[in-house]
C-alpha cells in the first residue's frame, strides 16, 4: 500500500515505516479504511526512537452487512510488537466516528482533520468538508478533561513525556477553539503561544520515552502548564465556534449517501 504522499511518514524511521506498511496492509484486508492516522508522539512533534506506533483509523462496513441479523464490528483494537517496534492499532466504523464528532470526541476529530495521515481513501476529502457542520465548543470538554487528567498524573509521576502531553492537549484545544483548526504538533503550538522554553522539553523527550524531569525543569513547569491552561480558557471564552454543532442533518445526509454508494 502506497502512502508516502501523506505527511505521517516523514516522522518515521525506515524500520518503523516498514512495520507500519505491513500493519496497514494486513488490517486493510480485514476492513475498508477511510483514513489511517498516525497519532501519539509522532503527531505531537516529540517522537523518540523507542516511541510506539500509535495507528488510529476510521473504517467502513459494507452497507449490505449492516442490514442483516449479524451486526458487524464497529471497532477493532490490537497491540503487538513487530521487529522491535511496538504497535497500538485501533479503528472505528465511520458512523460511530460521526456520532462521536457531533458529541465532541477529540480523538475522532484528530483522525479526520489531523495532518499525520499514513493512508486515506478518496472519501476523506468529503468527510473533512463536513467539519463546519460538526465543529462546536463541545470539543472543549474533551481537551479540558484530558489535560486535567494528565496534569494530575504529572503531579503524581512527573516525566518529560507527561509534561508535554499536558501542554499539547491544552494548547490543541486552545487552537481549535480559536481557529476551528486541528494542530497537534507541540512545536507549532509553543511558537503560537510564545512558550519557547517548552522546546527544551521536546528536545529531551526525543532522547527517549522515559526521560525524567530535571530539577530545573520541575521548577519552571508550573508556569508553563498554567500558561497553557490559561490559553485554553481564554480561547474558549472568546471562541467563534457555536456552542452546539449546527449541521447534524448535513452529517446524516452525508452518511446516508455514503452508505448508498456502497450498496
Amino acid at each position: 500500500m502506497s502512502g508516502n504522499a501523506w505527511g505521517g511518514w516523514v516522522s518515521l524511521t525506515e524500520a518503523q515505516a516498514n512495520v507500519a506498511r505491513r500493519v496497514i496492509e494486513r488490517e486493510s484486508r480485514l476492513r475498508s479504511h477511510v483514513v489511517v492516522y498516525l497519532s501519539g508522539a509522532h503527531a505531537y512533534g516529540f517522537p523518540s526512537p523507542d516511541s510506539d506506533l500509535d495507528i488510529k483509523c476510521v473504517h467502513t462496513q459494507p452497507t449490505d452487512a449492516l442490514l442483516g441479523m449479524h451486526a458487524p464490528e464497529t471497532s477493532a483494537e490490537l497491540t503487538e510488537g513487530i521487529d522491535g517496534v511496538d504497535i497500538d492499532y485501533g479503528s472505528n466504523e465511520v458512523a460511530q466516528v460521526l456520532r462521536g464528532l457531533v458529541s465532541g470526541n477529540g480523538n475522532f476529530l484528530e483522525r479526520v482533520l489531523g495532518v499525520t495521515v499514513l493512508w486515506a481513501s478518496t472519501d476523506l476529502p468529503s468527510l473533512r468538508e463536513l467539519a463546519p457542520h460538526f465543529l462546536s465548543r463541545r470539543f472543549s470538554n474533551h481537551y479540558r478533561g484530558f489535560a486535567d487528567r494528565q496534569r494530575r498524573l504529572l503531579v503524581e509521576r512527573p516525566s518529560v513525556k507527561r509534561a508535554l502531553y499536558v501542554m499539547r492537549t491544552a494548547l490543541t484545544g486552545a487552537h481549535l477553539m480559536t481557529t476551528g483548526e486541528v494542530v497537534t504538533d507541540v512545536n507549532v503550538l509553543f511558537a503560537r503561544w510564545g512558550l519557547r522554553t517548552g522546546q527544551r522539553l521536546v528536545e529531551r523527550k526525543r532522547l527517549g520515552e522515559r526521560t525524567p524531569l530535571e530539577s530545573a525543569e520541575l521548577a519552571n513547569l508550573a508556569s508553563l502548564v498554567d500558561t497553557a491552561f490559561t490559553a485554553f480558557e481564554e480561547s474558549l471564552r472568546d471562541s467563534p465556534l457555536p456552542a452546539e454543532p449546527t449541521g447534524v442533518d448535513a452529517v446524516d445526509t452525508w452518511l446516508r449517501s455514503f452508505r448508498r454508494s456502497r450498496l
